[in-house]
């Protein structure tokens, strides 16, 4: 384990984050895993998935 990780394990331990940081760190995980579920389940939309463009053939004159 990194020596850094458990420096900010005692940080956090001195000082824990407000109750509304908490709260928002959790929100923005189960927003994150709602969506992977629902791609996963339902799949992405063929409008949001970027088309790759094809590179014309130069020809030389």
């Amino acid at each position: 384990m990194n020596p850094l990780w458990l420096l900010r394990m005692a940080k956090w331990a001195r000082n824990p984050p407000s109750s509304g940081r908490v709260k928002l760190v959790l929100a923005v995980i189960a927003f994150c895993l709602a969506l992977y579920a629902v791609e996963r389940w339902v799949g992405w939309p063929d409008a949001l998935s970027p088309e790759r463009l094809r590179v014309p053939n130069r020809v030389s004159p």
